[in-house]
């Protein structure tokens, strides 16, 4: 129970000045005109003001409140190294049996997880969170039991008392860990690209000058090399393949480093093509030739070769050679030299004329079956007895034509085998595209139909061949979709595709299995031309497998979510085919920096007096320190006693009744009137 004097004014403090001031000036004219009553004058004026006032006497009756220690517990994963967990554990246990043991003390034992994601250690974070929870008047001390590694200590809040680090790890703790310092996120296949990797020794390290590096591509058998330790390595690779690949650098573990988690890097580059070369060759002017001609020169990565023969050997017409502005088609240096140079070689309503000899013509049909790509797109001459079938490519086209060729409207139509490829996946509402005016009629020998036509006629037929692949259009009315005939038709998207699945574009492989990574989680695709297709297995890190069934989200596309407990490289198998990913990051946050440290909370801890202690060396005891005292010192940490309190109940006794205002200011005022009176 405690007593003080308090005021509650009837008129605000200013109000109550002025009158003073004016009860002082009357006071000091009675005296300079010799009035006799001027102290009855001045006490009754004190009165008055005292009641103005409202003095009371306030009686609280206060309960003590108990002082407030807040204990952080690292449990991140840096903390699962070596005996650091146990070692905390243990340290948590014994250090809250101490602070419940004395008088007046209370115990706030937070556990600090793996932050979200990756963001490591949220030891700010999380005091924040408990400070916000507590009446900053009763926080007493702070206590951290970790190995100071944390990862957002701008987050610090404003401490209301004395912080400590309990510090987990040995002195004579070391470790070896693998550094990505540059790593593209893409590169162009056939060209170097520079990676900068560094390794590093910390802590009580042994002094080796090198060590072993294995580098796996996709998964496949190692390659070991020898580097320096503490020096940055400038590694040049070349990507093996377009898309995704997944290179992973590993260093062997060292006897007596702290953990191999940071050993290991993965780094994920996109092999993608500089320039993709194609020869496009038209047999004569017609409408739909400035139809390819548009759609290759709009992609900024394709390189177009483009021959129109507008003056075949047979035209005889009186011109001297060498009067014709003409530019004289290369068939030898584009056929024979330079023909593995192109990446993809169109035939537009090309006819045989002796323009190319048949050595030419075998010369592509081995071009295709050593990787390359034939588009031919068919007007009637291919119906005809020049027919370009009637060469040496007819061993690798996916169609015969019968010599008929089908002049009538008709809307193109994707086939059922269609749904499901690649090429032409998605390209629905066929009943709102525009009409074609002519198809050649063909017999298919092999490839895959996707579209067809008149009388469902094959339109449009695919196939590989060896190592390349063929495409046969057959038809040479796709123009009119670009005209908007009709309403058009997505002329664009479908020449883009076919062209882009010749060159071997990864994303529109017909049989495929790939994943995409967001944080641990990863979507696993299956595309397939098949109706049904087996679970994947999916091999973690660790070597176990897990089988993942399979569902199909739309024609030819199966998926299936799988959530990877571990950061490291998984492996995907699903009949021959075979991809791999790597999930998290390319060195975890956590294993980034391992040996315990207090130097990043230093300065944080200095600012409230508090100390820095190693567990190796024994639990502290704990003392009470006055604020702005030293908190810590050898084998000791202090909390400062915050005496807060809570008030149970308030009585105020008024020092002037109203009752005793009135008999006082009445009795002094009569006083003075009859004194100066008598006078």
């Amino acid at each position: 129970m405690t007593g003080s004097f308090v005021f509650d004014p009837l008129l605000p403090w200013v109000v109550i000045a002025v009158l003073a001031a004016l009860a002082l000036a009357g006071i000091v004219l009675a005296l300079w005109r010799g009035l006799s009553g001027w102290a009855f004058r001045a006490l009754a004026a004190l009165v008055l003001v005292g009641a103005l006032a409202q003095p009371s006497y306030q009686v609280e009756d206060r309960a003590p409140l108990t002082n407030i220690v807040l204990m952080l517990v690292d449990e991140t994963a840096s903390q699962n190294l070596a005996e650091r967990a146990g070692v905390t554990a243990e340290a948590a246990d014994r250090l809250e049996a101490t602070l419940l043991a004395r008088d007046n003390t209370e115990v706030r034992r937070i556990p600090v997880p793996d932050g979200e994601g990756d963001a490591g250690t949220q030891l700010m974070t999380a005091l924040s969170e408990a400070i916000a929870e507590e009446p900053r008047g009763r926080i007493s001390g702070i206590v951290l039991l970790s190995d100071g590694r944390l990862h957002d200590l701008e987050r610090a809040p404003d401490l209301p008392a004395p912080l400590h680090l309990l510090m987990t790890g040995q002195e004579d703790d070391w470790d070896r860990r693998l550094i990505v310092r540059n790593a593209p996120a893409f590169a162009i296949l056939g060209e170097e690209v520079e990676l900068t990797l560094r390794i590093d020794d910390d802590g009580a390290a042994p002094g080796e000058a090198f060590t072993d590096i294995e580098i796996s591509v996709d998964g496949s058998e190692p390659e070991t090399y020898q580097v320096p330790i503490g020096e940055d390595l400038a590694l040049p690779i070349t990507l093996p393949h377009g898309g995704m690949n997944v290179i992973q650098f590993t260093v062997p573990e060292a006897e007596g480093e702290l953990t191999d988690r940071n050993n290991t890097a993965l780094v994920q580059i996109n092999g993608v093509r500089d320039r993709l070369r194609v020869l496009l060759v038209s047999g004569e002017p017609h409408a739909g030739g400035r139809t390819w001609r548009n759609l290759l020169k709009s992609d900024s990565s394709v390189d177009l070769v483009h021959f129109t023969i507008l003056r075949p050997p047979e035209k005889q017409d009186g011109v001297p050679v060498n009067e014709l502005s003409l530019i004289a088609f290369p068939t030898r240096e584009l056929f024979l030299e330079k023909i593995d140079d192109f990446d993809l070689i169109i035939f537009d309503r090309y006819k045989r004329r002796g323009i190319l000899p048949s050595i030419y013509l075998d010369n592509v049909r081995n071009y295709v079956e050593n990787g390359g790509a034939v588009l031919v797109a068919a007007g009637p001459d291919f119906a005809s007895a020049d027919s370009i079938y009637r060469s040496p490519l007819a061993e690798i086209l996916p169609a015969e034509p019968t010599a008929r060729v089908l002049d009538e409207g008709y809307r193109p139509v994707v086939t059922d085998l269609g749904a499901r490829h690649p090429v032409t996946a998605g390209l629905s509402g066929s009943e709102t595209w525009g009409r074609w005016l002519r198809q050649v009629e063909v017999t298919p020998t092999k490839g895959d139909v996707v579209m067809s036509g008149i009388s469902d006629q094959p339109l449009l037929i695919l196939d590989r061949v060896g190592a390349g692949r063929v495409a046969l259009l057959a038809s040479d009315q796709a123009w009119l979709w670009n005209r908007g005939f009709e309403g058009g038709g997505p002329q664009l998207e479908l020449l883009r595709r076919l062209a882009h699945w010749m060159m071997k574009e990864p994303e529109l492989e017909e049989e495929a299995l790939w994943a995409e990574a967001t944080g641990q989680t990863m979507r696993i695709i299956r595309r397939s031309l098949d109706e049904d297709v087996d679970s994947v297995t999916v091999t973690g890190p660790d070597g176990q497998e897990t089988v993942v069934p399979l569902s199909e989200e739309t024609p030819g596309r199966f998926e299936a979510v799988f959530e990877g407990p571990d950061i490291g490289l998984y492996r995907l198998e699903e009949g021959d085919l075979s991809a791999v990913i790597g999930l998290g990051p390319a060195a975890p946050r956590e294993f980034v920096q391992t040996i315990a440290s207090g130097d990043a909370l230093t300065p944080l801890i200095d600012s409230t007096r508090g100390g820095v202690l190693r567990l190796e060396e024994g639990l502290p005891s704990v003392r009470e320190v006055r604020a702005g005292r030293p908190a810590a010192g050898r084998g000791w940490i202090g909390i400062t006693p915050r005496e807060a309190y809570e008030t149970l109940d308030v009585r105020q006794t008024p020092l002037l009744p109203a009752w005793l205002v009135l008999l006082l200011g009445s009795g002094l005022i009569v006083a003075a009137w009859l004194r100066e009176g008598r006078s």
